[in-house]
């Protein structure tokens, strides 16, 4: 009897839960990680534990930043914007959510097994409340206060 290549079903089912979740983004990863599987580049595998989250965290702060950048951000009037309370709000949320992700990163480099349920969480959340798949970091963070870890 051949014998189940246990990471990539797992990855299967990932993709699978990405599809039928419209959550393209885990789709795609898995997709990735599937290949490099698959052509045996195993040796990629390290470096994207060590590095990976800061390099997806990079490019997504590159992507932030692009309209100051590109100069599409009017930085006068975004800086005027700040003495209105909505902005205060969204400075103080932005505040909490960052102190969130820290956390979420913590706990997720200490407890990797947490990562799958964080990851079905998502792709769940996406699909049944039209959510955006953008909260395994912040559901770690929020996570890791709900189990007092540090």
């Amino acid at each position: 009897m051949p014998s189940v290549d246990l990471p990539s079903a797992a990855l299967l089912v990932l993709a699978a839960l990405g599809i039928l979740g419209n959550n393209s983004t885990v789709a795609i990863a898995v997709v990735v990680l599937l290949l490099l599987r698959v052509t045996k580049l195993h040796q990629v595998f390290p470096w994207l534990e060590n590095y990976g989250l800061t390099a997806g965290i990079v490019i997504l702060t590159v992507g932030i930043l692009a309209p100051i950048a590109s100069g599409s951000l009017d930085l006068r009037a975004a800086v005027a914007s700040l003495l209105r309370w909505q902005s205060l709000a969204a400075v103080a949320v932005g505040l909490l959510v960052a102190y969130l992700g820290g956390r979420g990163v913590t706990l997720m480099s200490q407890q990797p097994a947490i990562v799958t349920g964080l990851l079905l969480g998502t792709i769940l959340g996406v699909a049944l409340f039209r959510g955006v798949p953008v909260g395994p970091l912040i559901a770690a963070g929020i996570l890791s206060l709900l189990l007092g870890a540090k």
